[in-house]
């Protein structure tokens, strides 16, 4: 399975960005191959469309799950529809949003959150 998760660095004890289609880079973790891809957010400098950038990216890298802080309504359209499960959660380091994925205590993002209009939401 990969879990994408939206990440202010490269690293496991970097912070979850709670900007989904802002945030600087989605950390991809292949849980069977235990491999870790860091790619950057094509969404990231976008002046709009962000959400739909970040979530084609990931899209296409066929990711299983997304944890990040939350999903405008484009980008939860475009994950919802292509059957990807989407996971709300804080600030915290990538090592600790994995151990909360793992025990199941993340709650699933089922409804949109506000949007967003271009600037540095």
């Amino acid at each position: 399975m990969k879990i994408a998760i939206s990440a202010t660095g490269k690293n496991l004890d970097d912070l979850l960005d709670m900007r989904f289609g802002r945030c600087e880079y989605f950390q991809l973790h292949d849980t069977e191959s235990e491999e870790i891809k860091v790619l950057e957010n094509k969404g990231q400098n976008s002046s709009g469309g962000a959400g739909i950038a970040a979530s084609n990216q990931l899209v296409d890298e066929k990711v299983d799950v997304i944890i990040t802080g939350n999903l405008g309504p484009n980008a939860f359209e475009i994950v919802e529809k292509s059957g990807i499960k989407a996971y709300k959660c804080a600030n915290i380091a990538i090592s600790l949003v994995l151990e909360k994925y793992k025990n199941d205590e993340l709650e699933e993002i089922k409804v949109s959150g506000p949007v967003h209009h271009g600037g540095s939401h």
